[in-house]
């Protein structure tokens, strides 16, 4: 077998898998109950379909030009999704849109009780202001 036939057959397959997994990753988003667990179906499966389908596109080109730009391509993605998964998580959070028994422990209901707890006693506290304006 030649190189080229190995590389063709690596390269189909590569973006077959690229494409089932982004697949999932659509079919996730849709049929997921709420913000948490989309966040998770737009991340890992596309990152990784994404992935294979560079590969294989790097794989059928063969140049470093193509390849250094799919690299780069890549590399926004990594840094771009969980960011954006997790700012996804954080308004489902807050518009209370998530499924209830989806979390397990909720760490960030008590970070924001303290902090409305902290707010509403900055806001209770006398103010100490001269005449003039300017604090004591």
């Amino acid at each position: 077998m030649s190189f080229d036939l190995i590389a063709d057959i690596l390269t189909s397959v590569f973006l077959l898998l690229g494409a089932f997994l982004s697949l999932a990753a659509g079919v996730g988003l849709i049929r997921f109950p709420d913000a948490i667990a989309r966040m998770h179906a737009t991340t890992k499966p596309q990152i990784l379909g994404l992935t294979f389908i560079l590969a294989g596109i790097a794989l059928e080109e063969r140049q470093l030009s193509t390849t250094l730009v799919l690299m780069a391509l890549l590399a926004f993605q990594m840094m771009t999704a969980p960011i954006s998964a997790h700012m996804i998580g954080r308004a489902g959070y807050r518009n209370d849109v998530i499924a209830p028994g989806s979390l397990l422990v909720d760490e960030l209901k008590q970070s924001i009780d303290e902090v409305q707890q902290e707010l509403g006693r900055a806001e209770n506290e006398p103010k100490n202001e001269n005449d003039d304006g300017s604090p004591n």
